[in-house]
């Protein structure tokens, strides 16, 4: 019997790049995001290689994602994989002059989304005693840098969240892990600076990780045998050392 795996962000680089990925293998997918239009042509894509249901809806929304969720069809309601991609970066302020706005975005995404998706999903797995929990990370949950203050928070919150999960869950058989990624190549650093042309230059010089380099760990990390689990990734591009130090030809 196939899979089904549930990704949050699937319209947009490492949630996309994991729903082909999964797709290549056969694992039926229920897809979300907040684009419609996104999720339609993800699904028109897939939909050849596999089974795919798509959910619009914000993971900031707590009714909306429970509702959205209580609502998958009974051939998508046992959720083996749950891939917490959804997340975002707003603003690179020092903490004195950081927006309200941005803390809440990041916090409510981040950390509460995923909190609120898991919730859903987790009732269903303990019930079967089995499941397999990806929670994205990122090299921010490992080392904090200058002006990444409440992101980094929130990044450090879901590893912090991702070992309490494997915790209280191993008495059920659920797999619980994380993969924190350093700098890939994504719509992420438009959202973080908010549109300014600054955010052509993250990328330049050297190599960034690509979607699918992720989307390839993630998938390394479903497939192992039942007995072993991948409770925690750290991936670099080569260029980089860490959250400050990135190697760039001139």
């Amino acid at each position: 019997m196939k899979k089904v795996a549930l990704i949050t962000g699937a319209t947009s680089g490492i949630g996309r790049a994991t729903a082909h990925e999964f797709a290549k293998h056969g694992i039926n997918l229920v897809l979300c995001g907040r684009r419609q239009q996104r999720l339609d042509s993800v699904k028109k894509a897939l939909s050849r290689l596999t089974d795919v249901h798509t959910l619009n809806f914000d993971v900031r929304d707590r009714k909306k994602t429970l509702d959205a969720i209580a609502s998958l069809p009974e051939a998508f309601q046992d959720i083996d994989i749950l891939i917490n991609n959804a997340g975002n970066a707003h603003g690179l302020d020092p903490i004195q002059t950081g927006s309200l706005d941005d803390w809440d975005a990041m916090m409510d995404i981040n950390v509460k989304g995923l909190l609120y998706v898991s919730k859903a999903i987790i009732p269903s797995m303990t019930k079967r005693n089995s499941g397999h929990i990806i929670n994205i990370g990122s090299s921010a949950g490992k080392e904090v840098y200058p002006n990444g203050n409440v992101y980094c928070g929130s990044k450090h919150a879901v590893l912090a969240i991702t070992e309490g999960m494997r915790i209280d869950l191993n008495p059920y058989g659920i797999k619980v892990g994380a993969i924190n990624p350093g700098l890939v190549e994504t719509e992420f650093s438009e959202v973080r600076f908010k549109g300014d042309t600054a955010a052509d230059d993250v990328y330049k010089g050297y190599k960034a990780l690509q979607a699918e380099d992720v989307a390839d760990v993630i998938y390394f990390a479903i497939s192992r045998p039942a007995h072993v689990n991948i409770a925690d990734v750290l991936m670099f591009c080569t260029s980089q050392a860490s959250s400050t130090i990135v190697k760039k030809s001139l």
